[in-house]
């Protein structure tokens, strides 16, 4: 993640005034220091990924970052599988930059884990320029497309495509009665 992207997660975080986080693919823990960086202080961080060795390397950014070990959560194992364990309604902001494949799942765990006007966000959303090109036809590339659609037509969300590094969609859920 550039300096670009990662602005605007903790812009983001900021806004929210975010108290819960949840993050998708946690890498080696540099969108997880710029989300804690604009959460509030007694803000948690659960960050989710398939890679043990990620997440070592993560909670090692964040010790050396003075970030307390009690504000990073850190769940190992697959994204699908560990989503749907945690509490409905109870995130302020979802990040999603785990496999693209999985985008519109990640979605849809995303909408139910967020509280209303909570903010979902996917990374790589213009996907090294290939989103746009009709042409590319690649897994991937599609996944990303499809999930831009699929956020476009939702009633329930006012998304916006931020370009910043590759791209970053995000989408706030709003209030509904139904919710």
């Amino acid at each position: 993640m550039g300096s670009g992207g990662g602005a605007a997660l903790r812009f983001l975080a900021s806004v929210l005034d975010a108290r819960a986080v949840v993050e998708v693919g946690t890498g080696t823990g540099v969108s997880g220091l710029w989300l804690l960086r604009g959460m509030r202080s007694d803000g948690v961080l659960t960050t989710v990924d398939i890679e043990a060795e990620h997440q070592r390397l993560a909670r090692q950014s964040f010790t050396e970052a003075g970030i307390p070990a009690q504000r990073a959560r850190t769940i190992s194992g697959a994204a699908l599988d560990v989503l749907p364990r945690l509490t409905d309604g109870h995130y302020d902001l979802v990040f999603c930059d785990g496999d693209k494949a999985e985008y519109a799942a990640y979605l849809k765990e995303a909408l139910r884990l967020l509280r209303p006007g909570g903010v979902v966000a996917f990374d790589n959303a213009l996907w090294h320029d290939r989103v746009a090109d009709p042409a590319q036809r690649d897994e991937e590339t599609v996944s990303i497309r499809e999930l831009g659609l699929a956020i476009a037509a939702h009633d329930d969300l006012v998304p916006a495509l931020l370009p910043v590094g590759d791209g970053l969609l995000v989408a706030k859920k709003e209030w509904s009665p139904e919710a």
